[in-house]
């Protein structure tokens, strides 16, 4: 009998610190599609929902898509958006009788009403569907996973990768375990296990540290065959709510005690290795000395302004990297991105060709990266800001960044800057491309960006380094920030060792 599965996308990382909040209409112009059209954007990609219409091509599924809905990282969720595209999702389950469910969330969401904004789309749609529905959630590794999302979920699965270049994989688990389930093969229950922490697993990068060990530890258990899968979630820090902080969730068959045992060991060893840091941040002054001395070299120096990241909810519009290399006069840089809509206003206004007068970024929050620069600059570029990535983020999915401008200062060998209507960070060199820009080519290039980017740009890079801006996305985490956070927490307080 054919199988009927609902999918959806829905999903965002919510910086509780950040002003700017997350109305429906942000959504709609970052990415917004509905049910005929999500084929259409997706069929063929190496995307979550790309390898849903494969393997509903492969086990013969029946599927129903209501909505693939994300906006860029940023302040809280409003009930309004959010019970928009929940309801969406809630009406398709009116239709023909649906037999599985795939969803494709974030982990991090934060609403107005709900400190937990996947766990209440979850237990909504429990609520509608009964306990018995097998119901998979993949999840990115920055997830604050609580125990609401492990009882209503059968299966989480979170990314494995960061820069995050497995969505497709993941979402093929998911579709993968479903069929199993379908087939009487599996009986998916997922474990969780926490520890009073703020912060750990080196925010989660993948390429060495205790996320590698654990993530390497995990592929061994799994090759056993003895349970399904292990997620292992470094949280998103930029969230005071209850329960922020790393996570282990282990699926497994039925009730199964191994879940809970591997789960609690990980949790284990994230606490032993609670304050490994695998990164260095340098001053803006440094790194532009480095551009400085760079200039004439075969290959790029990639500058990351890692605090101003829009990915992790920073506006995006922080001017101090920017202003640093302009005091300095250093040539051939390309710099992503300001966000700025009135800027670039003002650029379409004038024309490709001319010389304009403006004030540019600093304007959401000027405390965070420096406020608005005075700017006289050649619009050296126009567009509609929308593009296919194609690099390892990207996986041929559009990307629309609103009107867009690059500006450019001192000349055709100066600084290249791109100007952006719609935040979000760098991570594709279709950032550049798309604008005329050949990152290749320049001696310097900048990206807004903590770790995404270097999926892309760590290959033409002839050195990486990242710079602290003092914006939005710092890592200096005070008590007084976190007036929602589960107490005791460690760093905060003295907290028993591997306290659970």
């Amino acid at each position: 009998m054919t199988k009927r599965v609902l999918t959806a996308y829905f999903m965002h990382e919510t910086n509780t610190f950040s002003k700017v909040p997350t109305p429906l209409e942000a959504f709609q112009k970052r990415a917004f599609y509905r049910e005929n059209e999500i084929p259409e954007v997706y069929k063929g990609t190496r995307s979550a929902m790309g390898a849903m219409f494969e393997a509903a091509e492969k086990y013969g599924w029946t599927l129903t898509h209501p909505i693939s809905a994300s906006a860029n990282p940023s302040g809280l969720v409003t009930d309004k958006a959010f019970d928009a595209v929940a309801d969406m999702i809630l009406k398709a389950l009116d239709g023909p009788k649906v037999d599985g469910i795939v969803l494709h969330l974030h982990g991090a969401m934060v609403v107005d009403s709900y400190e937990d904004g996947e766990g209440e789309l979850l237990r909504r749609i429990r609520a509608k569907v009964g306990p018995d529905m097998p119901i998979m959630v993949t999840l990115d590794l920055h997830a604050n996973v609580t125990q609401q999302m492990a009882d209503l979920a059968n299966a989480l699965i979170a990314f494995r990768t960061y820069p995050h270049i497995d969505a497709y994989e993941r979402s093929w688990q998911a579709c993968d375990l479903l069929q199993k389930t379908f087939q009487g093969k599996a009986k998916p229950k997922t474990f969780i296990a926490t520890r009073p922490m703020i912060h750990g697993l080196d925010m989660g990068r993948t390429q060495k540290g205790p996320m590698r060990v654990l993530l390497d530890r995990a592929d061994e258990i799994e090759a056993k065959g003895k349970i399904h899968l292990i997620s292992i979630c470094s949280g998103f820090t930029h969230s005071d709510i209850r329960d922020v902080g790393p996570t282990v969730t282990v699926t497994v068959d039925g009730n199964d005690p191994e879940g809970k045992k591997i789960a609690e060991e990980f949790m284990d060893y994230c606490w032993e290795q609670r304050d490994y840091v695998g990164i260095e941040l340098l001053p803006v002054a440094k790194v532009v000395s480095m551009a400085k001395a760079g200039e004439g070299s075969r290959k790029p120096l990639v500058i990351a302004d890692y605090t101003d990241n829009p990915g992790g909810g920073g506006y995006g519009d922080s001017t101090a990297v920017l202003k640093g290399l302009i005091d300095a006069g250093c040539k051939n840089v390309g710099f992503h991105a300001i966000c700025d809509p009135e800027a670039v206003q003002q650029g379409i206004e004038a024309g490709v060709g001319k010389t304009v007068k403006l004030k540019l970024g600093g304007k959401t929050d000027a405390k965070f990266g420096g406020g608005p620069i005075d700017l006289e600059a050649e619009v050296a570029a126009l567009t509609d800001g929308k593009f296919i990535a194609w690099g390892p983020m990207g996986g041929g999915v559009r990307r629309d960044y609103g009107p867009c401008m690059v500006l450019r200062v001192g000349g055709l060998n100066g600084i290249d800057i791109v100007v952006i209507t719609n935040n979000g960070q760098g991570n594709d060199l279709g950032n550049f491309t798309s604008m005329g820009i050949d990152p290749t080519r320049k001696d310097t290039v900048v990206v807004k960006s903590m770790h995404h980017f270097r999926a892309a740009f760590e290959p033409i890079a002839r050195e990486v380094v990242l710079v602290d801006s003092k914006s939005l996305c710092s890592e200096h985490y005070a008590p007084e920030m976190f007036k929602k956070a589960r107490r005791p927490v460690w760093p905060f307080d003295n907290v028993t060792p591997n306290a659970r």
